[in-house]
C-alpha cells in the first residue's frame, strides 16, 4: 500500500508541471499569434505607402520629363538675351570710354567702373556743386560744364585737410596719433560751422584766422573729457607741432606778449596768413571769389 501511494505522488506533480507549462506555450502562442497580425497589418500599410509613393514618383518623373522638353528653348532665348546684353553693355563702355577721353564726366550710376577700359585705367570719382557723383579721367574738365564746377581731388589737399574729413572712426582707424587728431578735428572746427566749437578767432593785420594756446587748452579738455591741466599744456605743444607738419607750414607761430591780471606773460598763436595758399581756399585775397567746393574722392 505504500508502495502505490509513494507513485501516486510524484505522478500527479509531473503531471501539474506539464500542464502549467502547456498553458504558458499556449499563452506564448496566443502572444505571438498577436504580435504577427500586428506587423502584417503595419506591413500591409506600407505596402500601401509604398505604392502610392512610386505612383507618386512616376508623375513626377513624368512632369521632370515635360520641364526638361520645355528646358531647350527657354535656355536659347535666355543664351540670346544675354549676349544680346553683353553685346550693348561693351557697346555702352565703349562709348562711355571715348566719352571719358574726351574729357566728358559721366554720372557715377550711369557707369560700371569696372567695365570701362581707359588710358592707364583710371577713373576719378569726384563731386560737383550740383551734389552729385560723377566719374572723369584725373584732371580733366567737361566741355559741357555739367554739373557745375569741380571741386579739387583728394589727393590735392593738405593732409590736414584730409584728416578733417574724416569721421571719428576713419580718423582713428588712419592715425593712432592723439596730436594728430587733435589738429584734424581743430582744422575742422575752422572750417566746418557744423562743429560748433570753434576757437579760432579772425585776425586783422595779414592774418586770416589765429587760435592761442590758452584757448587751444581749453577746446583740447573739451575734446578729451577728464584730462588734467597739465596734461592739456602738453599736448597744445605737440598739437601745435601736428598743425605745422600736416599743414606743410601754412601756418604759422607768433609769440605774443599778453598781461593778465598786473602780469605781463608771451603766448603762443597759430596763424593762418592771408598769403597762405591752402588748397580749395587759395589765399585771403582770392578766398571770396574761389568759394570752397565739395570733396572729391578717387
Amino acid at each position: 500500500m505504500s508502495t502505490n501511494s509513494e507513485q501516486s505522488g510524484p505522478n500527479a506533480a509531473t503531471t501539474q508541471a506539464l500542464a502549467d507549462e502547456l498553458e504558458s506555450l499556449r499563452e506564448r502562442i496566443r502572444t505571438l499569434e498577436s504580435t504577427l497580425e500586428q506587423k502584417e497589418t503595419r506591413l500591409d500599410r506600407l505596402e500601401t505607402e509604398l505604392e502610392q509613393t512610386k505612383t507618386e514618383n512616376d508623375h513626377l518623373e513624368e512632369r521632370v520629363v515635360e520641364l526638361e522638353a520645355t528646358r531647350t528653348p527657354i535656355e536659347a532665348r535666355l543664351d540670346a538675351h544675354e549676349k544680346k546684353l553683353n553685346a550693348n553693355k561693351d557697346r555702352v563702355g565703349e562709348l562711355q570710354a571715348r566719352e571719358l577721353e574726351k574729357g566728358a564726366h559721366l554720372l557715377e550710376d550711369h557707369v560700371d567702373e569696372s567695365e570701362i577700359d581707359v588710358v592707364d585705367g583710371r577713373l576719378e570719382r569726384i563731386s560737383k556743386d550740383d551734389g552729385e557723383q560723377y566719374f572723369r579721367l584725373p584732371e580733366s574738365d567737361d566741355p559741357l560744364e555739367r554739373g557745375g564746377d569741380v571741386a579739387l581731388a583728394h589727393s590735392d589737399l593738405l593732409p590736414i585737410q584730409q584728416l578733417a574729413k574724416m569721421d571719428d572712426d576713419m580718423l582713428h582707424a588712419t592715425t593712432s596719433s592723439l596730436p594728430s587728431r587733435l589738429a584734424a578735428k581743430l582744422w575742422k572746427a575752422r572750417t566746418d560751422p557744423g562743429v560748433g566749437d570753434n576757437p579760432w578767432e579772425k585776425g586783422s593785420a595779414g592774418v586770416r584766422e589765429y587760435v592761442s594756446a590758452s584757448d587751444m587748452k581749453h577746446w583740447i579738455r573739451r575734446q578729451e573729457k577728464g584730462i588734467s591741466d597739465g596734461y592739456a599744456k602738453k599736448l597744445v605743444s605737440r598739437t601745435i607741432d601736428a598743425l605745422l607738419d600736416l599743414s606743410k607750414n601754412r601756418l604759422a607761430i607768433k609769440r605774443k606778449r599778453q598781461r593778465k591780471n598786473g602780469l605781463e606773460y608771451t603766448e603762443r598763436r597759430v596763424l593762418l596768413m592771408d598769403d597762405a595758399e591752402v588748397p580749395g581756399e587759395g589765399t585771403g585775397a582770392t578766398e571770396q571769389n574761389n568759394p570752397e567746393t565739395a570733396d572729391v574722392d578717387r
